[in-house]
């Protein structure tokens, strides 16, 4: 008996972008739509932005259950949902890493400054969280932001650093980059 899978049992990975009012047991539905259709769960990004529910989601699913869940998401009441296909990663090198860290007084074009220096050394942003606290003893406005960072083969991180320090200063942030190294 030939036990390889079938065409449509071949499990189909997808990303989807998820975003609707914020709601109790909006994931829940989610989780239940994939399982039900004997999808796996394999990373996910949520949060609760104002009050919106905003989340990026990737999963595999068997082929043949692929329009049963997009059917079966669609139906969740008030959430749209994007789905595109994920194509495998290619066996290639693991790119350079950096982290970036960020503080200092909110003010606008704090994230067009440093995103614009990145963006010009080609650096790829593969991870980006940011807010706006109260700051402890001032009650003043604090932006903070986390970046992860895809550094390209010949980027110079200490003239990247030198830059992204010029932008700081003129912003009043607080600013550092480190490139991530993996055991």
């Amino acid at each position: 008996m030939d036990t390889r899978p079938t065409d449509s049992n071949k499990p189909v990975p997808l990303v989807m972008t998820l975003l609707g009012p914020d709601q109790t047991g909006l994931v829940e539905r989610v989780a239940r739509a994939v399982a039900g259709r004997g999808g796996n769960w394999l990373e996910s990004r949520m949060c609760r932005l104002g009050g919106e529910f905003a989340g990026i989601l990737r999963i595999e699913v068997p082929a043949a259950e692929k329009a049963a869940l997009l059917d079966a998401l669609q139906k969740i009441s008030g959430l749209q949902v994007v789905v595109r296909s994920d194509e495998p990663p290619t066996a290639a090198a693991r790119p350079r890493q950096a982290k970036l860290e960020v503080m200092g007084h909110d003010r606008p074009g704090i994230v067009r400054e440093l995103s614009a220096a990145l963006a010009r050394a080609g650096v790829n942003v593969e991870e980006f969280s940011s807010e706006v606290t109260s700051a402890p003893m001032s009650g003043e406005t604090l932006f903070k932001a986390v970046a992860s960072l895809q550094l390209p083969e010949r980027c110079d991180l200490a003239g990247l650093k030198d830059e992204l320090e010029k932008i700081a200063t003129d912003l009043l942030v607080d600013l550092s980059l480190a490139e991530v190294f993996d055991p």
